[in-house]
């Protein structure tokens, strides 16, 4: 006899067992048609790709042919930002401290969420130390040997981390430059990547900026699959560097377009047209550069339009964007005001007199992936990023307690995809 609760013969159906687990098939007519995704109109099936998450778009897009004409159509304009690039910094103490930690530490990628990919520069521990990012830039970082001098033209590495490849440039050779007579007066500011040729292969231009004498030239490296060529434009007349060149900041920002070169204490940067290789001046609004205020040049997060932001009077953050009008301050347009006092009370510790406050806080960048987002540097008190619009202020700090370098290299891929990329 079979112990009691169980039963003779067949074994019953369990919740492991399948019999279980699938639900009875349908009863369908005879000659009945199943509906299946492919009955799905071109219409319906853009409405359902335009709603993914970038990296849900690409996956869709290997599917088949339909589906990657689909996601071509529902791409977004702007390129998706996976993260930001930087070298992290140990905690400065305030002041009449030391301004920040000397230490070189190599760069670290941070994800902007948990969907995005781990990217990595993939550099042994001993070449990261040595390497520091000069610009990032259509899915491209481009980094330099670190001390170096600055008279000697230099190497560049370029990594495409999203595809873990790279290239070492050479220095431009001798003869670059024919009869070059600028060899002991000359200064090299920083490099650039200016355009991609292929978004999934190491071919593009980058440049680097000198001051040769006391005007700028640009040596463009034209890169393709891996082959390096160089040519030296002729200097640029008439764009005089009457300053020290040690004033240039090394990196440069990529805004509308441009490609421009902050110069402390001046009311004007530098900027290159990577379509022309033309060098020229850009006046700062009188209203803040005359006086040396803090600003940072950048794109408006909604359409793109070059901006500036800067802090003025102590604590008051304006933002202005290129415009012409009858009462624009040197082609400027002040767009927004906003006092700052309220967000800045909220940095733990920040002195609450304004003049130690003006010099304990400064903008360093506005973000490139137009987030919205300002970076505010302060001496001693931490990193953090404020919201334009939503008057968020968050504290940048590692898992390991330091601090987000400066700068912030927000990574974006080379866009669009080769494979989705429209059709002639």
């Amino acid at each position: 006899m079979a112990p009691k609760g169980k039963c003779r013969g067949r074994k019953a159906p369990t919740l492991a067992s399948p019999a279980a687990a699938l639900p009875p098939p349908p009863h369908r007519a005879p000659g009945e048609r199943t509906t299946t995704v492919a009955d799905l109109t071109d219409e319906a099936l853009h409405a359902i790709l335009r709603r993914l998450t970038p990296a849900d778009l690409l996956r869709a897009a290997l599917a088949c042919r339909r589906w990657r004409r689909a996601a071509s159509r529902a791409l977004p304009r702007a390129p998706p930002l996976l993260g930001y690039f930087f070298h992290p910094k140990g905690h400065a103490k305030p002041p009449p401290a030391s301004t920040e930690d000397k230490t070189h530490h190599p760069a670290v990628f941070v994800p902007i969420d948990a969907s995005s990919p781990r990217l990595s520069l993939d550099l042994t521990r001993g070449a990261s130390r040595g390497l520091s990012i000069q610009d990032v830039h259509l899915g491209l970082v481009l980094l330099l040997h670190r001390p170096r001098p600055k008279s000697l033209l230099p190497r560049i590495l370029a990594v495409d981390p999203a595809s873990r490849r790279r290239v070492l440039l050479p220095p431009p050779p001798h003869g670059t430059l024919p009869g070059d007579r600028w060899r002991a007066d000359r200064s090299v500011i920083g490099v650039s990547v200016l355009s991609r040729a292929h978004q999934s292969r190491l071919s593009f231009d980058a440049v680097i900026l000198t001051v040769d004498g006391n005007l700028p030239r640009a040596w463009v490296a034209s890169v393709r699959d891996g082959d390096c060529t160089w040519r030296a434009l002729t200097r640029a007349e008439g764009v005089v560097v009457d300053f020290d060149p040690w004033w240039f900041e090394a990196r440069c920002v990529h805004a509308a377009g441009n490609i421009y070169w902050h110069i402390c204490n001046s009311s004007r940067l530098l900027q290159l047209d990577p379509r022309t290789l033309e060098f020229s001046f850009m006046p700062v609004p009188a209203a803040l550069g005359d006086r040396i205020n803090k600003y940072r040049i950048g794109e408006m997060p909604e359409d793109g339009r070059l901006c500036m932001a800067a802090i003025v009077h102590e604590e008051d953050l304006q933002l202005w964007v290129r415009g012409k009008a009858r009462w624009s301050d040197r082609g400027w347009l002040l767009e927004r005001e906003m006092c700052m006092s309220r967000v800045l009370d909220k940095i733990p510790g920040l002195p609450k007199d304004r003049m130690r406050r003006m010099l304990c806080t400064w903008l360093s960048d506005v973000d490139y992936a137009r987030t919205g987002k300002l970076f505010i540097r302060t001496w001693g008190y931490g990193r953090y990023s404020f919201h334009m619009e939503t008057g968020e202020l968050e504290h940048l700090l590692m898992e390991d307690g330091k601090e987000y370098g400066d700068p912030m290299y927000a990574y974006t891929l080379a866009w669009p995809p080769e494979f989705l990329a429209p059709e002639d």
